[in-house]
């Protein structure tokens, strides 16, 4: 409410839609309180407030701001395209459940365009990092993977879910960018996924007691979380398998 105070615009200008919180103790407090949810309530609404800000700083027109076409998209695209190193026409566009257009692209990409926004030099993307890296808690939030890989080894990682189990970091220090995704889209699995990926690349690369402590930190619901029946028993493990093969 108060980021979109400071754009200067309106929930009405949200083009995203409500959806149940990520948090289960929110999600619990919004049946509880019988709280009618609106596009503020979206996952994505703190990125579409952005995208206003920036269609709004540019004199471009707020309506339409979430569709292909728009200015906005079209200064979407041109970053993918340099970040990612992809030509126009290997990227595939389709439409995200927030409503905004989103991009097809392969794994590998994914992970050249986090290694670069981890080195890179400019001003706009110090400045991001040094965001992301300051204030982890407006990246995912509470109990989140996100938030506190962040947390617990600062400065080092910048880490960001995204949407059908893909998960991606860039580790600076080292020059290294991580892209994946669980095959079937499954949220619970990329986790653990990812702190394995992270704790094999940082073995094979020679880690740190740093940053071996900051991974021995984390929550074992991210590490190893438990498989729990309706009743509260616990019956398995989610937890990796396998070993990286490094060329």
């Amino acid at each position: 409410t108060r980021f979109l105070a400071k754009v200067g615009v309106a929930e009405a200008d949200l083009a995203c839609g409500p959806h149940p919180p990520l948090s289960p103790v929110v999600a619990e407090e919004v049946v509880e309180r019988g709280v009618t949810m609106t596009p503020r309530w979206s996952n994505c609404s703190g990125k579409h407030t952005g995208f206003l800000a920036l269609a709004k700083h540019h004199g471009w027109p707020l309506a339409g701001y979430q569709r292909a076409g728009h200015p906005l998209q079209e200064r979407i695209q041109v970053e993918v395209e340099r970040w990612t190193g992809l030509g126009r026409k290997e990227i595939t566009l389709a439409i995200d459940g927030c409503t905004t257009v989103c991009f097809g692209l392969p794994l590998r990409s994914m992970a050249v365009a986090y290694a670069r926004f981890g080195l890179a030099d400019g001003a706009e993307p110090r400045r991001l990092r040094r965001a992301m890296m300051t204030h982890p808690h407006l990246v995912a939030g509470t109990k989140r993977l996100c938030t506190d890989l962040m947390r617990a080894w600062p400065g080092q990682i910048v880490a960001k879910i995204g949407a059908e189990g893909v998960y991606c970091a860039a580790i600076p220090s080292l020059g290294v960018g991580i892209a994946l995704k669980i095959e079937d889209g499954e949220f619970r699995a990329v986790g653990v996924a990812l702190v394995e990926v992270i704790t094999q690349l940082l073995a094979h690369l020679g880690s740190s007691a740093e940053a071996d402590a900051a991974l021995a930190s984390l929550d074992r619901d991210h590490v190893a979380p438990d498989i729990v029946t309706t009743r509260g028993e616990v019956v398995g493990k989610i937890r990796p398998a396998g070993s990286l093969a490094f060329s």
